[in-house]
């Protein structure tokens, strides 16, 4: 099981301090270190939002070992060949330790999308963002490449260099668990990160069956032979470490290969006490 924790590009996390964080939790023993991607944050218009792009730039530069990546981008709302181009510069820039997280985009963000004239449609976003994956997938090949799809057109184009990660940079899907279109989207793909579905309830954890069911589908589903991540969590550490540890063992052996701990925005020191003390490894 590997350990990631996932932070907001917003708030007292600009790209300077989101770069010592970076380097605070590779000295912790964390695995990789994640960044939601906004235009603004989902906690209001008054919390200061960061490019998390930019930001990784600077989180590459103060590390060597710990894994980088976005959980997840909003695909339907990004240029599928400017995302190309960024993930592959970064990519090399950290000599082969990007992950990008796909997802379609929150249901209700009008902050992200309605306020700037972004498809809203779900089906629309979905049918744009398997279309943008092909486009990434291709493009990252190095090789003469031509597409088109319903929203996406690309006439030849040669894109160099070809990430440093074969066969490619890894992409994890993220969306609403069990819903079907996230789970076939994460098939033909590297991983999943997906969260309890609740249509708006409070947050509840994927259970252990959950996981199972999961990497069943994925072996029954899955065309490709390589390895398949299975990403479980997104909220904060609970008060009660040990029950929490035994929960974070029964989600192994179910199946799920990360453990992803999130760290709300808050003050600063107390953001930083959170990277520092951890992950909560397995004995």
């Amino acid at each position: 099981m590997k350990h990631g924790i996932g932070l907001a590009a917003a708030g007292e996390w600009g790209p300077q301090t989101l770069a010592e964080a970076a380097a605070l939790a590779e000295e912790a023993g964390w695995d990789g270190i994640f960044l939601e991607d906004y235009i603004t944050h989902w906690a209001g218009n008054d919390v200061p939002t960061y490019d998390p792009w930019i930001s990784l730039a600077a989180m590459a530069m103060k590390t060597r070992r710990i894994i980088l990546g976005i959980a997840v981008t909003p695909l339907s709302r990004r240029r599928p060949w400017k995302l190309a181009r960024e993930s592959v510069t970064l990519d090399h820039l950290s000599n082969g330790r990007l992950i990008v997280g796909i997802g379609i985009g929150g249901i209700n963000d009008p902050n992200n999308f309605d306020k700037f004239g972004e498809v809203t449609d779900i089906r629309e976003r979905a049918i744009m963002v398997d279309e943008a994956l092909d486009i990434l997938n291709g493009l990252w090949g190095g090789e003469p490449f031509t597409y088109q799809g319903k929203y996406y057109k690309v006439e030849e184009v040669t894109f160099l260099p070809k990430p440093v990660q074969t066969p490619r940079i890894p992409i994890w899907i993220g969306g609403g668990w069990p819903l079907m279109g996230p789970k076939q989207r994460a098939a033909r793909w590297d991983g999943s990160c997906l969260y309890k579905h609740t249509y708006g309830g409070p947050w509840q954890d994927m259970t252990p069956d959950d996981v199972r069911t999961l990497k069943g589908f994925m072996e029954s589903h899955r065309e490709s032979s390589t390895p398949f991540d299975i990403v479980i969590g997104g909220r904060e550490r609970s008060s009660d470490w040990e029950m929490e540890k035994a929960y974070i063992k029964d989600l192994e052996e179910a199946g799920a290969t990360w453990w992803m701990e999130y760290v709300e925005p808050s003050e600063l020191s107390a953001m930083k006490a959170r990277i520092e003390r951890g992950p909560l490894r397995i004995d």
